[in-house]
């Protein structure tokens, strides 16, 4: 019985070194390529999470910059106020006085002023706080991911203190525009 088995392979000795190395080869390609397709999905996990990281980031900035915008409204609305202030000129309308109409054109200067002036200043104040805002944020991300894979880190109170200080800053110049 083996005779005639091991005279069955000698015959077909080739059929069988070519039917193997060719199962041998699909079956290494196959592995290779899973392989390639198993780091190619992980690399393409990886990538879509940095850009989900990012995109949380990104809105998590501009929710930043919307809050701090809303925030430093009413004061810019009562420096507006102060500064072009209207209710001395109603006033002296309600007097009826003599050069009632040059009081009007006064007063219609000063409204027209004053809402130039808001939204101008409502514009340079979003500009200005969202350019910050996000050279600071993106400056944070950088040193998050980086420092993820380093030891050295920096104290988050100077993030505090330079964020404040743009913050002061950012309305100082606004006021000052008015």
């Amino acid at each position: 019985m083996f005779s005639s088995v091991w005279n069955f392979v000698k015959r077909h000795k080739r059929k069988f070194i070519f039917t193997g190395a060719l199962v041998g080869g699909v079956y290494f390609l196959g592995k290779y390529a899973q392989k390639k397709l198993s780091n190619m999905q992980e690399k393409e996990a990886s990538d879509y999470i940095s850009q989900a990281r990012r995109q949380f980031h990104f809105e998590s900035n501009q929710r930043t910059c919307n809050m701090t915008v809303l925030s430093m409204l009413p004061p810019l609305k009562e420096a507006i106020t102060n500064q072009l202030n209207s209710e001395s000129l109603t006033a002296l309308l309600k007097e009826k006085p003599a050069n009632k109409l040059e009081i009007w054109e006064d007063l219609k200067i000063l409204s027209f002023t004053r809402t130039i002036v808001g939204v101008y200043s409502t514009c340079m104040l979003v500009v200005l706080l969202r350019v910050q805002l996000n050279i600071i944020g993106g400056y944070l991300y950088l040193d998050n991911s980086v420092g993820k894979s380093s030891p050295v880190r920096k104290e988050p109170n100077i993030h505090n203190l330079l964020f404040s200080t743009v913050l002061k800053t950012a309305l100082k110049v606004t006021l000052q525009l008015q």
